[in-house]
């Protein structure tokens, strides 16, 4: 990999997930083909359950171009983009002077400009349980039944 520009500006959650799940760690669930540090698995799993696992670049590029009209430095928009706050509370100390800047009506149609442009955040993790096939969910239900019949399960080895 060449560097082409060192620096080049900040990152949204948004766009280092997408980095890490074009390396490959979204789709190595042994964490051990793909080429991904584990400090980079940590960040991957810490920002998959964040607001940038539901994000779309459609979505930024729309909310940076409906924004445009509120006048916001690019640490405020990348801070909002990260944060998605929704409620005039969690705006205040991201916009400086957000009172006088843009009103409390200013605030408000942001607010919701946000909600209406970014999805809902997902409640569940995103990884899919993989079904258990052949002996091994035999075994499982089995040991199941014992521990609901209050029996001491027996060790298999």
């Amino acid at each position: 990999m060449k560097i082409l520009e060192a620096n080049a500006g900040a990152l949204t959650n948004f766009e280092v997930l997408d980095f890490l799940r074009s390396k490959g760690a979204a789709k190595d669930p042994t964490r051990v083909l793909a080429k991904v540090a584990p400090s980079e698995y940590k960040v991957y799993d810490y920002l998959n359950q964040t607001h940038a696992c539901n994000q779309t670049r459609e979505a930024i590029i729309e909310f940076v171009d409906k924004s445009k009209k509120y006048d916001l430095a690019k640490a405020e928009l990348l801070n909002i983009l990260n944060l998605r706050p929704i409620t005039p509370v969690e705006i205040f100390p991201i916009i400086e002077d957000s009172d006088v800047r843009m009103g409390d009506d200013g605030i408000q149609e942001l607010t919701e400009m946000v909600e209406q442009v970014f999805p809902t955040p997902q409640t569940e993790p995103t990884s899919e349980a993989v079904p258990m096939e052949g002996k091994e969910a035999e075994t499982m239900a089995e040991q199941e039944e014992i521990v609901d019949a209050g029996q001491e399960p027996m060790e298999t080895t």
